[in-house]
């Protein structure tokens, strides 16, 4: 059997090779590389698909979420606070650091690694401006109870969905409970454009508007500038092609699901594994497909000998990264998400996968279990 990869983009491409090359002819015959036509059907398409609302579009999804941050708050003075999660990737701090806010960060529930409402609770002062919940992995944070949290304080609410596309809680989508929703499209996503770009969903129009201006150098007109903003726009190309993926979405989101379900077939007898929590009301759309083992780094070592490849989502928590250390106190523990850092272990996933790769997979990762 050939090589197994942690996301197969090539196959992807493959599959609709004719879509995507007819797209990229289409763009470059129009020379619509910044903005044009595929750029604002892709906004309004992107916007239906979250639910209806308001897209801006923008460079990144570390962008997406600044450009939030800074639209619904403005810029920040260094000292209010915006509370998040440790266990995630470290654009969630660098984003709220960038717009001017103090990262605030607390512990995740230990059966599904987002946010514990408990520790939010904990950790809101009188600085406190704005909750950014990261929905990880696929899965949505309990935005229910985040939300009446939010509300009983007259906080914002900022959602990081950049794993999220497509997932559900309690029937709604990113962007339908807080203020704005922010999306990568980097590559590996479930929704991956062919480079960078971000994506900000929100049920408000003139934030949608402030926003849109603001990546496109706080233009109201060509040559008319309301304020001082940034240069984050997504361009044509890839408004194109993201065009011809979200046809594809939800098609690839089950399979994903079904992936996941013969992963958990293979694998659920094993008592030494522990496989993902899927909360009771959410909508898990397998970004990553995490176990959590004992020995793990001893595990990746054994696979690196195979044809299969594995990653960890993610290694160091970002209250222990040397950039970040400096916001939490020294003797801070936040020991759910220092374990999850230790113990997750990704599988491949990707749409195209097929039944015999997942096999292959479990009953390699079954002998090394076996071994260890």
């Amino acid at each position: 059997m050939a090589q197994i990869p942690l996301v197969d983009l090539k196959a992807q491409y493959s599959a609709h090779r004719t879509e995507f090359d007819n797209a990229i002819k289409k763009c470059i015959n129009k020379s619509s590389f910044i903005g044009g036509e595929d750029h604002g059907l892709f906004a309004e398409e992107f916007a239906d698909y979250c639910g209806g609302g308001y897209v801006a579009l923008c460079g990144s999804g570390t962008d997406a979420l600044t450009l939030s941050i800074i639209g619904i708050l403005g810029p920040g003075n260094g000292s209010e606070e915006i509370i998040t999660v440790s266990f995630t990737f470290i654009a969630t701090i660098e984003a709220i650091v960038n717009a001017g806010y103090k990262p605030v960060m607390v512990d995740i529930k230990k059966d599904c690694f987002t946010m514990d409402v408990n520790a939010l609770k904990k950790a809101i002062s009188p600085n406190t401006r704005a909750i950014l919940p990261v929905h990880l992995y696929g899965q949505m944070a309990i935005m229910d109870q985040i939300m009446k949290i939010a509300g009983e304080n007259s906080l914002k609410v900022i959602e990081d969905a950049a794993q999220a596309h497509g997932s559900k809680w309690l029937g709604m989508g990113p962007g339908g409970w807080g203020d704005a929703a922010c999306f990568s499209f980097f590559p590996g996503k479930n929704l991956g454009a062919l480079g960078d770009g971000g994506a900000i969903f929100t049920k408000h129009k003139e934030l949608a508007k402030k926003i849109n201006m603001r990546l496109n150098h706080g233009r109201s007109d060509k040559y008319k500038h309301e304020f001082l903003g940034t240069n984050s726009r997504l361009d044509g190309l890839q408004a194109a092609l993201l065009r011809v993926k979200l046809r594809y979405l939800n098609d690839w989101n089950l399979a994903r699901i079904q992936i996941a379900d013969w992963y958990r077939e293979n694998l659920s007898s094993a008592d030494r594994i522990t496989l993902p929590e899927v909360r009771p009301g959410g909508d898990h759309v397998y970004h990553q497909f995490i176990l959590r083992l004992a020995h793990r780094d001893k595990i990746i070592t054994e696979f690196a000998k195979t044809d299969i490849s594995v990653g960890i989502h993610y290694p160091i928590p970002c209250h222990k990264q040397p950039a970040c250390s400096h916001y939490v106190d020294s003797d801070t523990s936040l020991s759910n998400s220092e374990e999850a850092s230790a113990e997750v272990l990704s599988l491949p996933i990707f749409p195209e996968m097929t039944q015999t790769q997942v096999n292959k997979v479990s009953s390699t990762l079954l002998e090394i279990l076996a071994k260890i």
